[in-house]
């Protein structure tokens, strides 16, 4: 399995970290520890909202290597969704295993045609800029529609992550790198179609 962080100027990086923090620890685990992954974008730097930079490992590279891809949110993709050359960029992981997003990110798998015909969700103060790419707005915390697997605001991050660790790992396995991070709480709002 090999996963894709796609990053881009005006990311939230706790939507981005939080599932990070999560995914990557897959590492540990005997069934798992063959899992890689690259935090990809555009350009070798991104910056957030507010002016945290970080520096990527792969400058779009061809995301028809990767698995799953994943896209966090932020106030970035409000413009990024018409950016023809990032949205033919991230259409290249169509026969990805997992398509993920959390918050707006869910904006630029709407872009790429990602959620024709299916169920989404997003930030909840971004439920009608999703409307128009999707079937319908699910106001739920995850949706997974096929392969398409979307999530809510930031804080939905770290569940997104164990919701998908779950796919790969028993559930005491699960339960143990909750209790490593300790975090307490349980996941809710989970919509399958």
């Amino acid at each position: 399995m090999k996963i894709a962080f796609i990053l881009f100027d005006g990311v939230t990086f706790l939507d981005f970290v939080g599932f990070y923090d999560v995914i990557t620890r897959l590492k540990y685990y005997e069934s798992t520890k063959e899992f890689s992954w690259d935090i990809c974008a555009l350009q070798e730097e991104v910056t957030d909202e507010l002016g945290m930079t970080i520096k990527v490992n792969q400058v779009k590279p061809d995301l028809t290597q990767y698995d799953l891809i994943f896209i966090p949110g932020g106030l970035g993709t409000r413009a990024l969704r018409f950016d023809e050359s990032f949205t033919a960029w991230i259409k290249e992981a169509q026969q990805a295993k997992y398509i993920v997003s959390v918050c707006t990110g869910s904006l630029l798998l709407g872009a790429a045609g990602y959620l024709t015909n299916k169920n989404a969700t997003t930030h909840p103060f971004a439920y009608d800029l999703l409307e128009p790419y999707c079937k319908e707005v699910i106001r739920s915390r995850i949706v997974r529609d096929g392969n398409v697997i979307t999530a809510g605001g930031v804080a939905t991050s770290i569940d997104l992550g164990l919701y998908i660790i779950g796919f790969f790992l028993e559930e005491h396995e699960v339960k143990s790198i909750k209790k490593q991070m300790d975090y307490p709480y349980e996941m809710e709002g989970i919509a399958i179609y």
